[in-house]
């Protein structure tokens, strides 16, 4: 019998594959000149994933199943698909200093050369089934052609054309395209999908766990039929291209259905298109599932279960206010409860909610609808967000009246809600008895709890926080992340909340009545126990829920 040294007949000997069987295979290799991987499968001495273990085993590296890795978007844009396709490999994830990369064989050292040198990252190769990583390169090609005939249609001015757009030709060419991009989106977690025109081209990109990453560049030629494609799925007017719109659309992958939010934007180089996806399946509309603090959720709560009064949430965009009413709205809900929403749009329908849209262009704006909802007896009164002194006017009359109104804020912090109110106008002694508590908020990634690494903090990593040492004392041991194949090699996955509840008490009510600036009521509230924001986020990441890193990006 002839030497098995080979180090992947090695570790099928040692899976216990025939040896002579091996041999065999060994032999026909070296006479036909065939590799010896397509031998042993040719031959079914061994199948495709029990020589992907083996092939990860010989070679010192970790093997993974393609279907049920969450592969970021911005790995796989990183390397070109001519190179993917000549060596069949793939992006999986993406740091700034390396890249994760699927490979089939790892003895292809000049496909790990070829990679290193398109992307100027160190290469980490994982074994994956070479089945199922050619299903997803061959999709790929797939996708690139598509878009290809639509370029080479010459789609500049679609609008003559775009009546059926699913009809066949190129414009079935655009619907596959377009809905692929919204199913990725969807699998991939993303927030929002971008789709942002320049001079030249157009780039999409995925918004996942609040951070942006770019996942493909389409011709310039092609982006007039994917933008007129999404708004006919959303309903909206293809020969506008002067006015922004809002839209929506109902996908459905497997049997999954997810509603997405259609903004368009002119901008100098054509209309930009930014979907919200607001997937259910993925919220918890729960309060004690939204990373609240023991005392943070039982000072929102006591706000929330009085009869009457205005309760805020604030917060930029993006920043989970939405998530936190609904959650709120499902802990207040009931048959002997009387809720009614205005909202722009209705981002999520619940059942047992009188929920009402705005719509400007027929006069039924936040200002105009709200006497209409206190005419209709309600209990609970959700206005979407207070953007103009008659939406607060009406809010603030409404909870003096003994109405309960939750809404939303655009503002930095809790105390800055006080002053907001009456720098809109509303008199400083009814903004001091209508509201009755604040929360801002905002989201953080979540670090993921395969692969996070404790380390003892350093001086210098304390004092660049200003970790409060009176509030959380001597920190041990902190978190940060590292990356794996469960987060995509990222660190994070998923997000949590950080929080800052305001109670108004009467000494805050005192201040809004002598026009105190936020300042002056920040440290009224912190002397009546308030926790802010970079508080309680340094007191999760104590948790090990973040990182001192992810603190410092997302509060000031």
């Amino acid at each position: 019998m002839r030497d098995l040294a080979h180090p992947l007949l090695d570790a099928l000997l040692m899976q216990g594959v025939d040896p002579d069987v091996l041999d065999l295979a060994a032999r026909e290799s070296e006479r036909t000149g065939k590799s010896l991987r397509s031998v042993l499968v040719k031959n079914r001495v061994v199948t495709e994933t029990e020589l992907t273990e083996a092939s990860a085993y010989a070679f010192g590296m970790d093997s993974i199943d393609l279907e049920a890795y969450p592969i970021d978007p911005a790995a796989m844009a990183r390397i070109p698909l001519p190179l993917v396709e000549r060596h069949l490999v793939l992006g999986l994830a993406v740091t700034d200093r390396d890249i994760t990369v699927a490979i089939t064989d790892p003895g292809d050292v000049v496909a790990l050369d070829d990679v290193r040198a398109a992307t100027g990252l160190t290469v980490r190769p994982v074994m994956v089934d070479r089945r199922e990583l050619r299903k997803i390169v061959d999709k790929l090609r797939r996708e690139r052609s598509h878009l290809e005939e639509i370029a080479d249609a010459g789609h500049v001015e679609p609008v003559a054309t775009v009546s059926d757009l699913g009809s066949g030709g190129e414009d079935a060419l655009t619907v596959r395209y377009v809905n692929t991009l919204l199913e990725q989106a969807i699998r991939n977690r993303a927030s929002d999908l971008h789709m942002e025109p320049s001079e030249k081209d157009m780039r999409v990109r995925y918004r996942i766990d609040g951070v942006l990453h770019e996942i493909d560049v389409v011709p310039r030629a092609v982006q007039s039929a994917l933008v007129a494609r999404l708004k006919v799925m959303s309903n909206l007017d293809i020969t506008e291209r002067r006015q922004p719109q809002n839209g929506r659309i109902t996908a459905k992958v497997g049997e999954h259905t997810v509603d997405l939010r259609t903004a368009t934007l002119p901008t100098v180089w054509g209309e930009k298109v930014v979907l919200r996806v607001l997937d259910t399946k993925h919220t918890d509309f729960e309060l004690n599932k939204l990373a609240f603090s023991e005392l943070n959720l039982h000072r929102f709560r006591a706000s929330f279960r009085k009869p009457h009064g205005m309760v805020l949430v604030t917060g930029p965009t993006g920043s989970g206010k939405s998530t936190t009413l609904y959650a709120t709205l499902h802990e207040v809900s009931g048959p002997s409860v009387n809720i009614i929403t205005v909202e722009d749009p209705v981002e999520y329908r619940m059942a047992g909610v009188n929920q009402v849209q705005v719509d400007p262009k027929a006069g039924l704006t936040f200002g105009s609808v709200l006497p209409a909802i206190l005419r209709s007896d309600p209990d609970v009164v959700l206005i979407g967000e207070i953007r103009d002194r008659t939406t607060a006017q009406i809010a603030v009359e409404a909870a003096l009246t003994g109405h309960l109104v939750l809404s939303t804020l655009h503002t930095n912090s809790a105390p800055s809600a006080v002053t907001r109110l009456v720098e809109m106008g509303i008199e400083p002694f009814l903004v001091g008895s209508s509201l009755d508590c604040v929360l801002a908020q905002r989201l953080a990634r979540r670090l993921c709890d395969w692969c996070k690494k404790s380390y003892a903090p350093s001086p210098s990593d304390l004092n660049s926080v200003h970790w409060p040492w009176e509030m959380l004392g001597k920190p041990g041991t902190l978190w940060k992340q590292k990356g794996c194949r469960e987060c995509a090699y990222t660190g994070y996955r998923g997000r949590l909340a950080l929080h800052e509840v305001m109670p108004v008490t009467e000494e805050i009510e005192r201040l809004a009545l002598q026009r105190g600036t936020a300042k002056d009521i920040y440290r009224v509230a912190l002397a009546e126990g308030m926790v802010d924001l970079r508080v309680d986020g340094l007191a999760k990441a104590l948790a090990g829920h973040t990182s001192l890193d992810e603190i410092l990006r997302v509060t000031v």
